[in-house]
């Protein structure tokens, strides 16, 4: 796969998700796109995963009220276990997509010149172009976890929208 150009569509099959712990933002952007992935023309034909740059959670579940939100949306994320971003995805993905700027940061250094374009999420966002970060609702209320789940499901669609049109 071509590396990501600045206003060059690229074609894409393996997308990564990150956050700092993959317990919140970076599995509800793969539960979103995984949901809304089942019912395009491109179902089957992407693969998609979630990690983090930090590995606090690895092999835990997303946090209890990240699942509790997204199933009262239709999207369940419960049978996924946090894992670490480690040196192979960025050979392995062809585009690696942050939550924020410090994840993005730890990626590009991380990466060690692999075939990912590593962008940030919201950059796919329409809807929400004035903010550049999910923000993590990690240690707030209940209402940081809908606007995390109204941002990535806007941004997951973008995104499959962006894929639909490049692969059409």
């Amino acid at each position: 796969m071509a590396r990501h150009h600045p206003g060059k569509r690229i074609a894409m099959e393996r997308i990564l998700f990150v956050c700092m712990g993959n317990i919140c933002r970076s599995p509800t952007a793969e539960g979103y796109f995984r949901h809304h992935l089942a019912g395009s023309e491109l179902a089957g034909q992407v693969e998609i995963d979630s990690a983090g740059t930090h590995g606090y959670h690895v092999g835990n579940p997303p946090d209890a009220r990240a699942v509790a939100t997204l199933a009262g949306r239709g999207v369940d994320i419960s049978d996924l276990r946090a894992r670490r971003v480690d040196e192979s995805d960025f050979h392995r993905f062809d585009l690696v997509l942050a939550m924020d700027e410090a994840n993005l940061s730890q990626l590009q250094a991380m990466d060690p010149g692999g075939r990912a374009a590593v962008r940030l999420m919201l950059s796919y966002s329409p809807r929400f172009d004035q903010l550049r970060e999910v923000p993590d609702p990690y240690y707030g209320g209940q209402d940081g976890f809908d606007f995390m789940c109204d941002l990535l499901d806007e941004a997951t669609r973008a995104l499959l929208d962006e894929l639909s049109q490049h692969d059409g």
